[in-house]
This record gives structure tokens, sequence and C-alpha cells, in this order.
């Protein structure tokens, strides 16, 4: 176990009359707990730990209250929580406020009218389906907004994004543009101009412009996130497809403390290819709190978006083509290619595969990586993974890959997904956490924050009980229970990314990551939701108090 850096400055911490959910291998349930110098030294009885109390010491009663080991975020874009420090968050109910489009523009006109001309407008958090008009903006749309500021907004998918004319000459979009491989540049169909609406890759260029803060910005940012994660039990949080720039702030961030909880980053593909080339050293960074992780790739794009690689046309008629199934951002041979290279390098693989005909890609390549090359306990993983078939999970399981679902869809999303994107059958099959489990394949759960928010225990919630925003239960068959949920975002969680013998559970020998809640969330799994999180303790440090 790598020492962790900031334990010498951590208290010593001793609970007592506890409700300890250990999630240890047998579930333990605890009274007493002490973590000395960081560490977990002794779980137990009150009674157990009464000999190693010393006289000055101070005690916590915990007065019946619960604790959990902290929360992994298993996979999600920190610090974009954060972005509302800095741009326009636009999120419709239950999320955010905006219901339509005018009260968009308008929000976007106020930060233009407080913004420097030429300087960046970022809206984020878009949801087409979820406003009155029930499309997407248009660069029209967003040059009423300004045409003084290149204007970017993201969809809330984080798949594709909407710009105005001055954002789309910024990075030489135009009639003549071709659409990159992997993405789509929408277009007028009488002129062939841009409509301003970029999927996947296509979006890109634009998205990178508009995200380019100013170190104090970025500092802003990053202490919103901070802020975030920790007041909802978060210790280990996840960044997924970094790029150098943003793993250098990252590290440098948690070097100097801006970062207090754990940081696991998931480098791009150009930066993965680079790190098994020598270019980019990550010794430098690699600590207790800090850590490069999984080579991630994505694979298709967003259900809520029209862009995940379905391999049955969309329920509702994407723009009228009832055969429109969606299509790859890499496709099968890119794929190959990509995960035996990262593969025979001895690196972890996390790929993003919403769709069906994705996740058959994503098998084949790992597959086909694994029988070229055998490595015992390598531990891929399909990220969402929300479409996967039986059969496809057989083969998951066959093959050792780590699926990690996104329940928190059948909440935001479950109503839509049966009405529009997806049908009634195949909704019901989203994010099969119960039939992972009976088959015995290990598997995580994430928010992807900041598509959704970081609220782990609404996450529990949402895979425990499955039921949406408008009430309907979506897909009673996958539910499974508070327990096995809450062990999806600690100890397997800390599994999947090779940190089970140091955290995820609570444990001798383990750091003390904890949080401490205001109710039991075994014992109603209606009520899950409305748990609060009173404290969040990284290393026997509090880095959150209610």
């Amino acid at each position: 176990m790598t020492d962790d850096p900031r334990k010498s400055e951590t208290a010593d911490q001793i609970y007592v009359n506890g409700n300890i959910l250990t999630m240890d291998a047998d579930n333990t349930i605890a009274e007493a707990m002490i973590v000395r110098n960081g560490l977990i030294e002794v779980v137990g009885s009150n009674a157990e730990i009464q000999n190693r109390i010393q006289a000055e010491e101070s005690i916590t009663d915990l007065q019946g209250k619960t604790v959990l080991p902290g929360f992994i975020d298993a996979h999600g874009h920190f610090p974009g929580s954060g972005l509302s420090a800095v741009g326009v968050d636009l999120n419709c109910p239950p999320i955010g406020k905006f219901t339509s489009i005018p009260q968009v523009l308008q929000a976007l006109k106020d930060e233009a009218a407080a913004t420097e001309k030429g300087n960046w407008v970022y809206g984020f958090g878009y949801d087409d389906t979820l406003l009155a008009e029930k499309r997407l903006l248009t660069r029209h749309d967003l040059d009423s907004v300004s045409t003084a500021h290149p204007v970017y907004v993201s969809h809330i998918s984080g798949h594709l994004g909407m710009g105005n004319s001055l954002s789309l000459e910024t990075v030489n979009i135009g009639r003549e543009t071709p659409d990159p491989e992997g993405g789509v540049i929408c277009r007028e169909a009488e002129t062939n101009m841009p409509t301003g609406v970029l999927e996947e890759t296509a979006h890109f260029s634009v998205h990178t412009q508009a995200m380019q803060f100013t170190p104090e910005n970025m500092l802003l940012v990053i202490q919103a996130a901070v802020a975030d994660y920790t007041q909802y039990g978060v210790t280990t949080a996840q960044s997924g497809l970094c790029e150098q720039e943003l793993i250098d702030g990252l590290s440098m961030g948690s070097q100097g403390q801006l970062i207090p909880i754990r940081l696991m980053t998931w480098p791009n593909p150009e930066l993965s290819e680079r790190i098994i080339d020598g270019e980019y050293e990550t010794a430098p960074h690699n600590n207790e709190m800090f850590q490069i992780g999984a080579a991630k790739i994505i694979g298709d794009g967003s259900i809520q978006g029209f862009t995940a690689n379905l391999s049955k046309p969309y329920h509702t008629p994407f723009k009228g083509d009832n055969q429109y199934s969606g299509y790859p951002v890499t496709d099968r041979q890119t794929m190959v290619s990509l995960v035996k290279k990262f593969h025979d390098a001895g690196m972890q693989i996390a790929i993003h595969g919403n769709g069906d005909a994705t996740i058959d890609d994503i098998i084949f390549a790992i597959s086909e990586a694994q029988r070229e090359n055998p490595r015992e306990d390598a531990r891929h993983i399909i990220i969402h993974c929300q479409t996967v078939r039986d059969d496809q999970l057989q083969e998951i399981k066959r093959l050792g890959i780590t699926p990690s679902f996104f329940p928190a869809h059948a909440y935001y999303w479950g109503d839509r997904h049966c009405d529009i994107f997806l049908g009634p059958e195949r909704a019901q099959r989203m994010n099969p956490t119960r039939s992972a489990l009976d088959m015995g394949i290990p598997f995580t759960i994430h928010v992807d924050t900041p598509v959704t928010p970081m609220r782990p225990l609404l996450l529990v919630w949402a895979t425990v009980n499955r039921m949406s925003t408008g009430g309907n239960v979506i897909g009673a068959d996958e539910r499974i229970t508070p327990l096995q949920a809450l062990r999806a975002t600690t100890i397997d969680a800390a599994w999947q990314i090779f940190q089970e013998k140091s955290k995820g559970s609570l444990e001798p020998g383990k750091f003390g990551y904890l949080v401490i809640l205001s109710a039991n969330p075994l014992e109603n799994a209606e009520t899950i939701r409305e748990i609060e999180v009173l404290e969040t303790v990284v290393g026997g440090k509090s880095v959150y108090k209610r």
C-alpha cells in the first residue's frame, strides 16, 4: 500500500456506539472503530476497543448513527460538477429550473452581458426532450444571444453541443467542412450550412475552445466540485477521458491539497499511447491521493442524444428515419487496434459503450486481445453498458470484463427511454444489475457527473427502486437490494480500480475513508435518497461536516 502523504496531518479518530456497515466480505456490522495515522486500527464492539483507548484521546459517540466506507465514484468527470462556477447551468427539472428555449436564451444573454466581448459564453446541461419546444438550439438561436461572443451550449449527454456562428468560425467549421470520423456536423438542407448542432467528435474542437478556462476560473471550478463531492460523501472521485493538461492541473491541485479527496484519472487514447511509448511519465503523479489509471476509449454516444449505437432502430424514428440505430464513434477495426495496443502494454482499459451494437464491438476487441495475449485479472471495464443483452453478459463473464452501470438513468430518463428512445421492452432491461448479479458478474454503479449530479445515495436509491421521475418502475426484475447497491459504490468500486486492499470497506489496515449518515440505508429502501451525509472523513481527517 502506498503511503498517504496526508496521514501525518490527521488526528486519531475513535468512534463508539455506532452502526458501522463495514462492507467487508461478511458484511459485518460493528459498533466501534479506531482510526490512527489515517489508517483503520481496529473495528469491532465497544468492549473490544476499550483497552486500546488512551486516557487523553477524545471519543466520538455516534449515538447509533450509521457509518459507511466513503463512496467511490466509479465513473465521472471531475471537476465537471463545478462548471456552474463559470458557466450557465441550463438543466431542466428535476435537476434545474429551465422549461423553455426563451428562458435558456435569456439566461445566456444575461451571461453575455456580464462577459467581456470576445470571451466565450458557455452553457451546459441542455436537455431538448424536457423543454417545451422539444428541439436543439441552432446557430441562429445562439446568434440572438450574441454575435460578439463565441457561444457554446453542451447537451446534457455530453455527446453533442450547439454553437453560434462565431464559435463555429473560431474552429473553422463551415459549409465545406467534412464530417470528422465518428461525428456529424448537422446541416441545413437547402444551404448545407451547419445548423450549429455538432454530434460526437464534431463537437470536440468547439468544446475544447470553450473550456479553456483561466487559472483563476479553473480554481473556482475545482473548489465548487470539491464542495459538491465532499458534502455527498464521496472520498474517491474519478475523471475520465483526460488530456495531459487536465491531468497535470489536477495533479498539481491534489499535491497542493486543493483536492482533499482521492482522485483517479483515466487518460484519453492519445495520452495513453504517449504513456505506453514512454513519452509521458506517470510516476511523478501517482501516490495514494492521485493516480493515473485506465486508458479511456469512447465507443459510441448517448441514448438520449440519439448517438448510441444500437443493434435495432430507435423506438421513435430519428429525423424521420425509422431504420436509424445510431453510429459508432470508434469503429470495430479501430477498437480492436486500440484495445490490443493498450492490453499488450499491460494497461487497464475502460470503454464507453451505451448501445448493444458497440458493446458487441467492445467484447470482440477484448476477446481478440485476450486470445492473442492472455492476461489474468485485467479488469477491463465497459462504461455504462446500458443496453447489454444476456448473451453479451455471458461473454462479459467469460472474459472477466467489469460492467459499470448507470442506473440513475431509470430515474432521470426512464420514462423517455420507454416512450422515445428505446421503447418499453428495451427500457425495462436498461442497466441490468440483477441479471449481472445472478450471473456472478462483479459490477459497479455510477452517475457520470456532470451528466447527472453527484448524489451517491440517490444512485443507490435509483438502483434499488428503479423508479422514474414520473413515478413509474422501469424494470422491476432488475432491482437489487440496498446492501448490494451500496457494495457496488464502495468495495466493488474499489475493486474495479485495483484498490480493494486499501479502501472500499472499513477493515483494519485500510485507509480511514468513511461517511457518517443521518439514517441507515438498509432499513427503508424507499427513503434512501432522503438520507443526509453528516460528515465525510478522508484518512482520519474531516473534509465535510454538516
